[in-house]
């Protein structure tokens, strides 16, 4: 049964045949539509900025004109060390308006990692947030021939390889003062066909590849998602996700096509606050900012306990009643609805004001997403609508809809995308947002490649008999115990972290073995403040992990997320990890998915004695 709030508008399909030929295209069409209308805004000091189209194509173009200025022709690359922030806006599509394209670089590689993609995707100039991005590039500038220039955000040039954004802009101005069409003959020459883009993928399990993405696989995922009339030019978009990942870069394509402002802010510390600044309507993040979210909420609940517990479980419970009658296209009984108003105004309109009392709706993508959290979100009245994309597809390849969505599944494809699932259960796919192939690996191009053109995502699903896509887990995760039962460690572990707000990751081990395990790894903040509530106070984050209340507290989440699983798939032993998993230390992918071979690699003295 599809689950249905209002009637699912069919799309627009003129909006994806009549695109523009370039994502630098769209940006020159919006601002002459809308020249005077706020673009983007970003904190400035104590406040925030705010900046129109006008105010945006202006600066871009000199940008522009001065990489133009740097000798930068059609096509060439230029590398974007940094994290989410305007500027990062600014300089990307003025590569894209330059005619050439970005090579994407999450802030957080190392300077071996930097060095690999500056030096493999040929990039000619790189563009570095501040000191320490730059720092890794002198560390290795005798394995970069190719980078002529170095321009940072925040710190000083050195009047030589490295110069500052103000000197950038300095010679554009020079150049469009003799050549003041320079930029708008090179947004001219574009083509469809042409590179936007240079995306490295994570690296989960070895050096990452570079996805080549053109102009129209970019102008295709905007124009998909404006063509299902999700968005409008009344939203504002509060956009923090990194933009070196394809879910955040997207939405800098969709800017500018429907016209929204987009506040943009990527301090991850920041967000909860910005929410209750900006009021924005609609949101993007992953998995995991809504399981702590939830998990946080109903710990401070659970721990004030008494009457307001009470209340609140009450008010939970009628916004659910509400919600599955929602869903299945049905009224709530009367008392429900009678309930429901005194319930959303004691507890579930003060819940929605946390996220800024405005959402229309968030958008979670990049990892699975517990159903259970799905349902706790649409109880209080705020949807979470859940996609799926991939690097290879610039981002965006399904989505469910604010009129027809389903729990558990990533929705129905985009209009032009298709989708077929092969003998292996594995999902295929063909859409104009695909790749034109990895960066100087015809090897790795060809592998992803069934005979027939079809791109193998890597992912295992299905289609239900509604259209909805259910995504059971990354085929090379997948994993038979020695009974012959096949198991999805990534379903358990989006179960588990949407049960016990206590975990960060969880990891299910049990290939070839006679059962299931699992590690748990802890969310620092999380548990040190539930530590500091049972007589666990000020103790560093190895003793809590080793300390036998925790393990009790643990096994409470192990125990209810058992009663939820089939026998072969339930964990019979667990242990914790002593140390929170993070980027740093390699756990986890700059965009925050788990590294799953490499931990059980490195923690497989550990998995070995939870079968002793």
């Amino acid at each position: 049964m599809t689950f249905l709030q209002e009637s699912e508008e069919p799309p627009d399909l003129g909006k994806i045949e009549n695109r523009a030929p370039s994502v630098a295209q769209i940006l020159v069409d919006r601002v002459a539509a809308t020249p005077d209308v706020e673009a983007f805004r970003f904190p400035d000091g104590e406040g925030w900025t705010s900046v129109s189209w006008q105010q945006v194509g202006d600066r871009i173009n000199i940008l522009a004109a001065g990489l133009i200025a740097l000798g930068i022709d059609a096509q060439d690359r230029i590398a974007l060390v940094s994290s989410t922030r305007y500027e990062w806006v600014l300089v990307d599509f003025a590569v894209m308006c330059a005619g050439a394209a970005t090579t994407t670089v999450y802030p957080t590689t190392n300077a071996t990692g930097v060095t690999f993609i500056v030096a493999n995707s040929g990039s000619r100039v790189v563009v570095a947030e501040n000191q320490t991005q730059v720092d890794k590039l002198i560390e290795h500038r005798a394995e970069l021939p190719d980078v002529q220039q170095v321009v940072i955000f925040d710190g000083e040039g050195d009047g030589n390889w490295v110069i500052t954004l103000d000197d950038l802009e300095e010679q554009g101005r020079k150049l469009l003062a003799g050549s003041p069409d320079a930029v708008v003959d090179r947004i001219r020459e574009i083509r469809p066909e042409h590179l936007g883009s240079i995306m490295y993928t994570s690296g989960t399990t070895g050096t990452p590849k570079g996805v080549r993405l053109p102009h129209s696989a970019w102008t295709y995922s905007a124009a998909a998602i404006d063509a299902v009339n999700v968005l409008g030019p009344e939203d504002l978009n509060f956009l923090w996700l990194p933009l070196s990942h394809a879910f955040g870069k997207v939405m800098l394509a969709l800017s500018p096509l429907i016209g929204f402002p987009t506040a943009i802010d990527g301090r991850v510390d920041k967000i909860v606050e910005n929410l209750a600044i900006l009021h924005p309507t609609i949101v993007g993040a992953a998995p995991r900012i809504f399981e702590k979210a939830h998990a946080r909420i109903e710990g401070m609940v659970a721990e004030e306990g008494g009457i307001k517990k009470k209340i609140f479980d009450w008010a939970i419970g009628v916004g659910l009643k509400v919600s599955r009658a929602r869903q299945a296209g049905e009224n709530p009984p009367l008392l429900v609805s009678l309930q429901h108003k005194v319930a959303d105004r004691l507890v579930l309109s003060t819940i929605r004001e946390r996220f800024g009392g405005r959402l229309r709706y968030f958008v979670s993508a990049a990892a699975p997403l517990d159903r259970d959290v799905a349902q706790w979100f649409d109880a209080i009245g705020i949807i979470v609508l859940e996609g799926y994309g991939l690097t290879e597809t610039a981002a965006a390849s399904f989505i469910n809809r604010p009129g027809a969505y389903r729990f558990g599944t990533v929705g129905k494809p985009f209009p032009g995308t298709e989708v077929k699932i092969a003998e292996d259960s594995e999902i295929l796919l063909k859409s104009p947002g695909v790749m034109s192939g990895y960066h100087d690996r015809p090897d790795a191009t060809a592998e992803a490649f069934d005979a027939d053109g079809w791109f193998r995502t890597g992912d295992i699903g299905e289609i239900d008999a509604d259209g909805f896509l259910h995504i059971t887990d990354r085929k090379k995760d997948l994993f038979k115990t020695s009974q012959g039962k096949y198991v999805a460690p990534s379903a358990i572990a989006a179960t588990f972290k949407g049960l016990c707000p206590y975990a960060g990751e969880f990891i299910v081990y049990g290939e070839t073995r006679p059962y299931c395990v699992a590690l748990v790894g802890l969310d620092a903040p999380a548990i040190t403040e539930w530590a500091d509530k049972h007589d666990l106070a000020d103790m560093p984050l190895a003793e809590i992990a080793r300390d036998k209340k925790t393990h009790d507290v643990i096994a409470g989440y192990i125990d209810d997320l058992n009663a939820q699983l089939n026998r072969w798939e339930q964990i019979k032993r667990f242990g914790i990890i002593d140390r929170e998993l993070s980027v740093e230390a390699g756990d986890l992918t700059p965009s925050m998915k788990l590294r799953r071979r490499i931990v059980v690699d490195n923690l497989a003295d550990r998995i070995d004695a939870l079968y002793d």
